[in-house]
């Protein structure tokens, strides 16, 4: 079966456990202001290619797993191509691969239902917890995301919960809350809550593209602040890392 990819990260380090072969699909319907890979917007572009192939090589790496890595489906969002991810997943994790999949969760349920059952761990991305923050961030309505959480919660798929931590737009006491809230929601799924630092290094990919832009205002949060969340979430029993 043949899909779109963007790229292959062979030794990724940061998408799920241990050392990992990272695919970034091809393709996604949000438009994060703070998207640092905008060229994997385009469902056309990249480059078609063969789920045997990437399996292929995927399994090349497996030695170097070991007992926890393997591979992660990024993108752009893997789950608008289901069933060229389920296929890799499927083989990959046949062959025992660990598999992993880092999705917005902005997805049909019909696509869960495709990949789910080959997915060892969720990376889960948090982009707002209210829904006019939500559009403002991503250009699209929260109803799809919270329609395609009553499925994962029912699926009982293990979680790594991501949130990019915006100065001044979400990182107020009252958001930390509604975050703290919406973890304890998942507990028995939830093994790991990343607070990520914005950052900007993606605004060149902006240019290159002639798209605008909009948090060029907006510094990174400082070590300190980031520090503060951290202790915050582990108060509450919540693991957290940068």
């Amino acid at each position: 079966m043949k899909g779109r990819i963007h790229s292959i990260e062979s030794c990724g380090t940061v998408d799920g456990p241990g050392l990992r072969c990272v695919i970034f699909f091809q393709g996604c319907l949000l438009r994060c202001r703070y998207c640092h890979n905008p060229d994997t917007w385009n469902p056309k572009g990249g480059q078609k290619i063969d789920s045997a192939e990437i399996i292929s090589k995927v399994l090349r790496f497996k030695p170097y797993f070991k007992h926890q890595g393997g591979i992660t489906l990024s993108g752009g969002e893997p789950l608008l191509q289901p069933e060229f991810a389920a296929e890799i997943l499927q083989c990959c994790q046949n062959a025992g691969v660990h598999t992993a999949i880092d999705t917005s969760g902005w997805v049909d349920r019909r696509a869960l239902e495709k990949v789910l059952p080959f997915t060892d761990l969720l990376l889960l991305d948090i982009k707002a917890l209210d829904s006019p923050l939500y559009q403002w961030i991503t250009g699209k309505p929260q109803e799809p995301f919270s329609l395609a959480l009553e499925y994962i919660k029912a699926s009982k798929v293990p979680l790594w919960l991501r949130y990019v931590v915006l100065p001044g737009i979400n990182d107020s006491a009252l958001h930390m809350q509604k975050l703290k809230k919406f973890v304890h929601a998942l507990e028995n799924q939830v093994e790991k809550v990343e607070l990520l630092p914005y950052h900007p290094l993606g605004v060149h990919k902006w240019q290159k593209l002639n798209l605008v832009y909009t948090l060029g205002h907006l510094s990174p949060p400082t070590e300190d602040a980031m520090q503060r969340l951290h202790e915050e979430m582990k108060q509450s029993r919540i693991f957290s890392t940068a």
